[in-house]
C-alpha cells in the first residue's frame, strides 16, 4: 500500500554568474523535485538568503562580484545558516582551489564541466547527511 504522505522537497540555492549553467542544473534538479533557487552573483545570493533558507548550496568559486571562498565566509556567518552543506563548483580543476575549499570548510567541490548525475548523487548524500539541521 502506498503513502498518501507528501513528500517534503528540499531548497536548493544555485549561484553562478554563467546564466546557462544556472538554467540546465535548475531544469535537472527540479526534475528530481528540488525546489531551485538560483543567483548570478554573490550579492544577489546573500539577498535571497534573507528570504529563504536553502537545504543545500552550490556555488562557483569565480564570479565578478564577490568570489565564492567569500559568499562561503559570509553565509557562514549567518547562524541561521551555518549549518547548511556548501558544495563549490569551478572549472578550477587545480590542487590549491581544492585546498582552499577544504581549508575553509566546504562540504565538496565538483570540477565544470560537471556530470549531472555526479551533482545529483552528491546533493543527496549531503542532504542525507545533514538531516538533522
Amino acid at each position: 500500500m502506498k503513502s498518501n504522505k507528501k513528500l517534503i522537497h528540499k531548497t536548493l540555492l544555485l549561484i553562478d554568474d554563467e546564466n546557462n549553467w544556472l538554467d540546465a542544473m535548475e531544469e535537472a534538479l527540479e526534475a528530481e523535485s528540488y525546489k531551485v533557487v538560483t543567483a548570478d552573483s554573490g550579492q544577489l545570493a546573500l539577498s535571497k538568503l534573507q528570504k529563504v533558507k536553502p537545504d543545500l548550496i552550490l556555488s562557483d568559486v569565480r564570479m565578478p562580484d564577490m568570489n565564492g571562498y567569500d559568499l562561503y565566509e559570509k553565509v557562514k556567518a549567518i547562524p541561521k545558516l551555518n549549518k547548511v552543506p556548501f558544495v563549490f563548483m569551478s572549472s578550477l580543476d587545480d590542487y590549491d582551489a581544492k585546498r582552499v575549499a577544504k581549508s575553509i570548510g566546504a562540504d565538496d567541490y565538483v570540477i565544470k564541466p560537471y556530470d549531472t548525475q555526479e551533482i545529483k548523487r552528491i546533493i543527496l548524500e549531503l542532504l542525507n547527511r545533514f538531516k538533522k539541521f
